[in-house]
């Protein structure tokens, strides 16, 4: 290994790590709200804003974060946003009050939005077209599973010991070590064919569109059931969308060029993105509830439980990257998915009176192999045919859709666990029961969306091998960034 690629490397670690901290904090406060509650007198309505200021500015964000990224340089915007980040979380774990913790948690959102494309259109520019580049997106994809789960271990882990606060308190060592790193490691670079003009009428409405349904699904779930208000609520972001496609379609400089649609690779792996995003979350979710609820798990226990996943998780993404090389997208992300449905009708075989071994352990495990491989196959094919130069629109679109499809599978699978639940409870069914039932018949549906998402990978992944897999590897050995 040179001392170039010995670089690259190192500087996917600097970004990774920031990526990662991101997406723990997106979790790990989860088994902290009671704690949270308590400590700061939240309302039982108010401590859900803990998390929706977070997920909302984040979905809301994420694709104007890496437009803003190719205008006016990655590594620039990736700094301010870990800065952003670091301040935002050492400001949560330092709150005296609720109103402070959810402003910070908005902040903080804010730098976890602009800093993910941001950096994953960093390593599109360390990493060019090559095998190299499969793997180090590869590692990217799985970490969004992997930190989603372990998440939930460290969230439990902290609470029960130093105390929720060390959930953001961790973050700023890390992000601090990122800072003082990127400078020698990352390279500057921006889209310099495109003059600085921005689409402003773009960035409000994609922004306002998004973060509407980003908080519609938040909404949506805290109720239980679709009502009135949702309906409304989600017409409106829709309205917001198609205002946007018309903005962008007129613009000189659009925000997002619509071109960049005709990638059947871009869109396929977008819609395997999302529908993973729907799985995961939703699943997690469900698992929840009936671990927590059904079962008796403590917060630390549920964090061990899904530790299985995450470790079914890291070799399964090890050996995707080698997969896609080998077979090419379409595979790959067929496999994932169908492994993420098989293991949700596992799952949707739990029991009122089961165990962890008997009723969740097979599920997990296989649910995180479908996991890595579905992730990493859809992340490599959703950037694989962009321009150096649209890199951060790219991962912003990426990113946005597992966030839409995390918000949806959340809101969608806890709406229909409940509904199930009330009306079986309504009928005279014991309550423990009742939300075993509840589950079960989340874990078909997300089992059913699933087989979106191979279709997906059928009709629009399925082409021929990579470009590096018809070539001996030291033709492709990409150069020093």
């Amino acid at each position: 290994m040179t001392a170039a690629t010995d670089r690259r490397w190192l500087a996917l670690t600097v970004v990774a790590a920031a990526f990662f901290m991101g997406v723990l904090d997106s979790t790990s406060v989860f088994t902290a709200l009671p704690s949270i509650a308590d400590d700061l007198d939240f309302s039982a309505a108010g401590i859900q804003w803990v998390v929706t200021a977070y997920g909302v500015t984040v979905g809301g964000l994420m694709l104007f974060g890496g437009r803003l990224a190719d205008l006016l340089g990655r590594r620039r915007v990736f700094m301010a946003a870990v800065t952003t980040f670091a301040a935002a979380s050492l400001l949560c774990g330092l709150a005296w009050s609720a109103e402070v913790l959810v402003a910070a948690r908005t902040l903080q959102g804010v730098g976890a939005a602009v800093l993910t494309p941001a950096g994953l259109s960093l390593l599109m520019t360390v990493f060019p077209e090559g095998t190299d580049r499969h793997r180090a997106l590869g590692v990217w994809g799985g970490l969004g599973g992997v930190g989603a789960t372990a998440g939930l271990l460290l969230g439990g882990v902290l609470t029960d010991g130093p105390g929720w606060s060390w959930i953001f308190f961790v973050n700023v060592p890390v992000c601090v070590l990122v800072l003082v790193l990127s400078p020698a490691l990352l390279p500057e670079s921006r889209d310099r064919d495109v003059p600085r003009r921005f689409d402003l009428a773009g960035a409000v409405t994609v922004t306002a569109a998004l973060a509407l349904f980003v908080y519609t699904m938040f909404d949506a779930a805290e109720s239980g059931r679709p009502t009135a208000r949702t309906a409304v609520l989600l017409a409106a972001a829709v309205a917001l969308g198609a205002l946007f496609v018309r903005i962008e379609a007129r613009a000189t400089a659009p925000l997002v060029p619509l071109r960049i649609f005709r990638s059947r690779t871009l869109v396929g792996g977008n819609l395997v993105v999302l529908v993973a995003g729907v799985a995961v979350d939703g699943m997690l979710v469900l698992v929840t509830i009936y671990a927590q609820q059904v079962l008796g798990f403590t917060a630390l226990q549920f964090g061990l439980a899904v530790a299985v996943m995450t470790v079914a998780s890291v070799g399964s993404v090890a050996l995707s990257q080698h997969l896609v090389t080998k077979a090419g997208f379409g595979p790959v992300a067929l496999g994932g998915t169908i492994a993420l449905g098989v293991a949700l009708l596992l799952l949707s075989g739990v029991s009122a009176g089961g165990t962890f071994a008997g009723d969740l352990l097979a599920g997990l495990l296989l649910f995180g192999v479908g996991m890595g491989g579905a992730f990493v196959a859809s992340q490599i094919a959703a950037l694989a045919d962009v321009a150096p130069e649209e890199s951060g629109l790219a991962s912003g679109l990426e990113e946005t859709s597992f966030t839409i499809g995390s918000t949806l599978g959340v809101a969608m699978l806890t709406a229909v666990a409940v509904a199930r639940a009330d009306d079986l409870t309504a009928g005279g069914t014991d309550p423990l029961e009742a939300l075993t039932a509840g589950a079960q018949t989340g874990f078909l549906v997300a089992a059913g969306i699933t087989a979106l998402g191979a279709l997906a990978a059928i009709t629009l992944l399925w082409r021929r091998r990579t470009p590096e897999a018809t070539t001996t590897a030291p033709q492709r050995t990409p150069s020093a960034a």
